[in-house]
């Protein structure tokens, strides 16, 4: 048996340090990492910092050029595509001003034909003679059309405009024998009573309000004030009259009486027309033509209108057609386009600057 213990029997290489193959007693160069390629320093050096490589510049500049072309490509498609979208939009307002909404003149089924008149009588409004003609032409020309209503909600207005209206109701009666009935809603008064005593029959709410029969010029004077204020008004004419009613010049005498005839000639017409519509049903007071206004109770106690009853109780029960077709014509989209950007106000600012106050 050997004894590990015995000095003899002691093995050399038993002792790590002594063994030649061990890792501890290589040399240290053999032990650390072998040294990177040239090629692959390289690669990662462009990688951290492109600046390095040959030509950058030029593929950096080239990319910018890439960059501002696209970008000048979109930009050039949306203004393409925002033009085209404003023609389109223009053809399509064309097109509606051109196809208005006024029914055709094709024959319908029997109906009762409806024209509203609604708000201020001035010329440019929907209550003007323009629409409203036309709209009583196209329901006369239609032969489904048994009776013709004029439903009116207005405060009144211009006599030129409700006397144009008048004028071609009478006219459209007499040539195609239709009846004419006026349904009144909230007011009928002044210009749009006008209108309404062409009907054959009106119709009232209770506490509708009718009447005002009467003319009015309306103005302001600012000579006062200007004196107060020392504004001095410089006013040029030729011909003494043609600042006539100018608000910031004195009103003399004769140029009072002057206004007053013409308004009493103009309510001398209101008057001859009202007769001429309502004749014999008529139970004048002496404050009918005084431009009073009543209740469509005393309306009808007046014989200033003959029922009380509304749109649909005249279809039903008076023309016995309840079907009901709406001829009004009214602005639009273009119109209403056109006065958002401004024709509204401008024509606003011109009203308030006219110096001839209007007739209603």
């Amino acid at each position: 048996m050997n004894d590990s213990n015995r000095p003899g029997d002691t093995d050399p290489f038993s002792d790590p340090s002594q063994d030649p193959d061990s890792e501890k007693n290589r040399p240290e160069t053999a032990m650390g990492p072998a040294p990177e390629a040239p090629e692959n320093i390289a690669k990662n050096q462009l990688k951290t910092d492109p600046t390095k490589a040959p030509g950058w510049e030029r593929a950096t500049l080239e990319k910018l050029a890439f960059a501002a072309l696209n970008e000048q490509k979109a930009a050039r498609r949306w203004k393409t595509f925002v033009r085209l979208s404003w023609l389109a939009f223009l053809v399509f307002l064309l097109w509606f001003a051109l196809h208005r909404g006024a029914p055709t003149n094709d024959v319908t089924a029997p109906h009762t034909a409806v024209v509203e008149i609604k708000g201020e009588i001035a010329a440019g409004a929907d209550a003007s003679a323009e629409f409203v003609n036309a709209a009583l032409r196209a329901a006369f020309e239609d032969e489904g059309a048994k009776a013709i209503v004029l439903l009116i909600n207005s405060p009144g207005g211009s006599p030129v405009q409700a006397g144009m209206m008048n004028d071609e109701i009478l006219r459209l009666k007499a040539k195609y024998k239709k009846p004419v009935y006026a349904v009144v809603e909230e007011s009928c008064a002044s210009a749009a009573y006008y209108i309404a005593v062409s009907a054959d029959k009106i119709f009232v709410d209770k506490a509708s309000i009718v009447g005002s029969i009467g003319v009015l010029m309306d103005g302001f004077g600012f000579t006062g004030l200007m004196d107060k204020l020392g504004v001095e008004r410089r006013l040029v004419t030729a011909g003494e009259n043609k600042g006539f009613l100018d608000p910031f010049s004195p009103q003399s005498e004769r140029q009072r009486v002057y206004a007053q005839a013409m308004l009493d000639q103009i309510h001398q017409q209101f008057i001859a027309v009202v007769k001429a519509g309502r004749g014999k049903r008529l139970k004048e007071t002496p404050e009918m033509f005084s431009g009073l206004f009543w209740s469509g109770q005393q309306a009808v106690e007046l014989g200033l209108a003959d029922h009380l009853g509304s749109l649909e109780y005249v279809a039903r029960e008076v023309v016995k057609t309840e079907e009901i077709i709406d001829y009004t014509r009214r602005e639009n989209v273009a119109e209403r386009l056109a006065k958002r950007f401004g024709a509204a106000m401008g024509e606003g600012v011109m009203k308030a600057l006219k110096s001839v106050p209007a007739i209603r």
